[in-house]
């Protein structure tokens, strides 16, 4: 069979924007002749049923849309598309032994992180919580077990003081592409060594719940901060009886008890060791605001809390 880059069929596994760049990248480099995605779900207040990221892409370009519920639908497909490799990249499922051994080149995944830290479904969001100063992405090949394959290439990437957890997935994703283009050209052709992780350097990136996006004001101020980054739009605290999610904030040498607000004019709240400064949050009216415009249209009194 020739299997040159070009002439390769095959099979892209994905679910989430994280996934669009590498999906796009992928059609125009290679014979891409199929997506799998998760089956739609109900999303948004009004629980309607939407196509998932990857399936309105794939439509764009028009390529053919998988959305198997079961394992042995999985199995079956991807027995009778029988693809010289599988490409995953946020997919949200594990694949199953029966998968990984049908294509010939095998599977292969883009992790969002430098592997083996931060194996899991979250590692850009805990990269960022964790006060890390760097990040990445993995191409590796899939095994049966969860992120820890051999690793084919590798990439490094900055994690900015300004950046959340939206801007630098989407800067992962972008780049990721690129990266793993390059490296299915290459273990396509024979030119790569898979090299297998170091499991005793092993971490975990659980998925988020929902009781860490409260914001826990007793924390020290740039923990409050990272996790307010990290968790990005999401990381919330009440006021008054309401919900606020706060976007945007910045470490300060001030100090007071716990999640009492210290100034008159800026939203400054105390930490357990300094405060933060709000820059940007969503009201309790879900109104994008500034925090000097949240302190002139609630006016909070000094010493008034979050809860």
């Amino acid at each position: 069979m020739d299997c040159r880059p070009r002439t390769a069929r095959v099979l892209f596994m994905g679910t989430p924007d994280f996934a669009l760049p590498s999906l796009k990248a992928l059609s125009e480099e290679f014979e891409v002749q199929g997506v799998v995605s998760q089956p739609d779900r109900p999303a948004g207040r009004g629980k309607k049923v939407s196509p998932t990221p990857v399936k309105r892409l794939a439509k764009e370009l028009g390529l053919e849309v998988y959305q198997p519920e079961k394992k042995g639908e999985l199995i079956e497909l991807v027995e009778e598309l029988s693809p010289d490799c599988v490409v995953v990249v946020a997919y949200g499922r594990i694949l199953p032994k029966e998968v990984l051994e049908i294509p010939k080149y095998g599977a292969l995944n883009l992790h969002a992180s430098l592997l083996p830290k931060y194996r899991g479904a979250a590692p850009v969001q805990r990269a960022i919580i964790a006060g890390d100063r760097e990040t990445g992405n993995t191409v590796m090949l899939i095994n049966e077990r969860m992120d820890a394959g051999d690793i084919l290439a590798q990439q490094r990437e900055v994690i900015l003081p300004e950046d959340n957890a939206r801007t630098l997935s989407e800067r992962l994703a972008s780049k990721g592409a690129t990266l793993l283009v390059e490296t299915l050209k290459k273990w396509l052709g024979g030119g790569l060594k898979p090299v297998p992780q170091r499991e005793e350097e092993a971490t975990y990136a659980p998925p988020i719940s929902k009781e860490e996006l409260r914001i826990c004001w007793k924390a020290q101020a740039q923990s409050v901060v990272d996790r307010i980054r990290g968790l990005y739009p999401n990381a919330y605290t009440t006021f008054r009886g309401s919900r606020i999610k706060i976007l945007k904030a910045e470490p300060l040498e001030l100090q007071g008890e716990p999640a009492e607000i210290l100034e008159n004019k800026r939203l400054v709240v105390a930490c357990g060791r300094g405060a933060v400064l709000v820059r940007e949050l969503i009201s309790p009216k879900g109104k994008l605001m500034k925090g000097e415009d949240f302190m002139r249209g609630y006016s909070p009194s000094v010493g008034e809390r979050f809860t």
